[in-house]
């Protein structure tokens, strides 16, 4: 879906990496590069998926795919060492819930659809073969196992988290994406490259959309649950018409060279936060790393 292409998390139990869901589900031009979600029978599962052309300085800063994917290890062995001493020794590391949680999907992208290919195929969706969500490979836990699930959960976030100044120091570069985007939509260079390819857009016959994200979002698109759309001949020609115009007038270029100037700004005006947030991310790292080490 762009230059990397699609990068998928899906996060069901981490309650450690819950801390960086405060944002909550947001459709917008800032991608959170990472999936978050509450879990649990009736509530749903968030997937985002991010297209970025290049790295950004705030990336050292941020929590990886590599992190999560540690994290939800590490947090796992945890629930089942703590399991096991409530008198269920046989809990699996990946287990399904006593009944299935609600999938309900959020789409997010940096700079809209990128690849032309991709759009010419499947428009502002992908390939529905590539769309499936991953699910628990573990057996259903038992409804004496949920009981005491949550405590185990909690108790797993605890030790993650064991250290850290959750709600000083944790991602910070997280929480400052949405001011440092708000300084990027001002930026009087991007707006202008926003107006230039939203007139290339509509001259070829296509909607005047304000700006790349507000194209990808539209809802004539009629995305399913899964995030994915229906792949209409309209749908397709806009975002090739789209991805032309980007290429064109390098409009994605210049939008990521503004998001970089702004993260560098910021970043310098808030130096020592930055890097409390980097020292706090490490030292969950060291944690996750011990626990794999132990446990794993």
């Amino acid at each position: 879906m762009g230059a990397r292409g699609p990068w998928w998390a899906v996060v069901r139990r981490s309650l450690a990496f819950l801390h960086m869901t405060i944002r909550g589900l947001r459709l917008g031009a800032v991608a959170v590069l990472a999936a978050v979600c509450v879990s649990g029978p009736g509530r749903p599962d968030v997937i985002r998926t991010a297209s970025d052309p290049g790295p950004l300085p705030a990336d050292r800063y941020a929590f990886t795919p590599q992190d999560y994917q540690r994290s939800q290890r590490a947090s796992a062995l945890l629930v089942r060492q703590c399991m096991a001493q409530h008198g269920h020794p046989d809990f699996p590391l990946d287990p399904r819930y006593p009944s299935d949680p609600i999938v309900a999907t959020a789409v997010g992208t940096l700079y809209g659809v990128l690849d032309l290919a991709a759009a010419r195929r499947w428009g502002y969706g992908w390939d529905p073969a590539k769309s499936s969500v991953p699910r628990p490979k573990g057996r259903r836990m038992t409804n004496a196992e949920y009981a005491d699930f949550p405590s185990c959960n909690a108790e797993a976030s605890r030790r993650l988290m064991r250290g850290i100044d959750v709600k000083r120091d944790w991602l910070y570069a997280q929480t400052r994406e949405i001011e440092v985007d708000k300084a990027v939509k001002r930026d009087p260079r991007l707006r202008s490259a926003w107006d230039v390819w939203s007139r290339c857009v509509a001259e070829q016959g296509f909607t005047r959309y304000p700006d790349p994200v507000a194209a990808y979002t539209d809802t004539a698109w009629r995305r399913g649950s899964d995030g994915n759309t229906r792949h209409t001949a309209r749908e397709r020609a806009t975002a090739t018409a789209d991805v032309t115009c980007k290429r064109r007038h390098h409009t994605a270029e210049l939008w990521h060279a503004v998001r970089a100037r702004k993260q560098t700004a910021d970043i310098a005006g808030h130096r020592d936060r930055y890097a409390a947030g980097l020292r706090a991310l490490r030292t969950y790292r060291a944690t996750v790393a011990d626990v794999l080490y132990r446990l794993g």
